[in-house]
């Protein structure tokens, strides 16, 4: 059973090396999420903790899931913070670990940063992710539309070159 609840700024840094653990496991796996092979825990906790400053400021929501206790997915909701896009937000790093992929958790990671979207006044989403993937799959099925692909925009943890899709999703404002 998995639970997904936000990070609160107070216990990011408690959560840095699990959150590390899970993207070392995406990059190791092949996802194409910013870094290249090889990449290791204290490079990703690095990353994480450079994060901390916009999660304290409330411009970076982290959510993750847990099984048990442990991480096995994360998702981040970055905040437009300039004054004429506060409409806008960004979902990033969308992750699950291989061993909980196919459980429908990317879809309930995104359902949760979507609400939470609409809830800080954002009705306009964006993302990126490597075209021909699974991750794109789930965008392309899940009501978002791929405004373009950009050709050799970003390297697998390889190095190799691989296309990327832009997505963009308006949610539905309730009441």
């Amino acid at each position: 059973m998995h639970t997904i609840e936000r990070l609160a700024a107070e216990e990011f840094d408690a959560t840095v090396k699990d959150l590390a653990e899970l993207l070392v496991d995406a990059v190791d796996s092949g996802a194409s999420v910013g870094f290249l092979a090889p990449f290791d825990h204290e490079r990703a906790a690095a990353w994480w903790r450079a994060q901390a400053p916009a999660v304290a400021e409330g411009s970076l929501l982290v959510w993750t899931s847990r099984d048990e206790g442990v991480i096995t997915g994360t998702i981040s909701l970055a905040l437009a913070r300039k004054p004429n896009a506060r409409h806008r937000a960004e979902i990033v790093k969308l992750m699950v670990h291989r061993d909980a992929r196919g459980r429908g958790l990317s879809r309930a990671l995104l359902a949760t940063a979507e609400q939470a979207a609409l809830d800080a006044g954002a009705d306009l989403l964006l993302l990126d992710t490597e075209t021909g993937s699974t991750a794109e799959h789930v965008y392309l099925t899940g009501g978002w539309t791929r405004y373009g692909i950009v050709p050799d925009y970003a390297g697998s943890p390889d190095g190799t070159l691989q296309d990327c899709s832009f997505f963009y999703k308006r949610l539905a404002k309730t009441g």
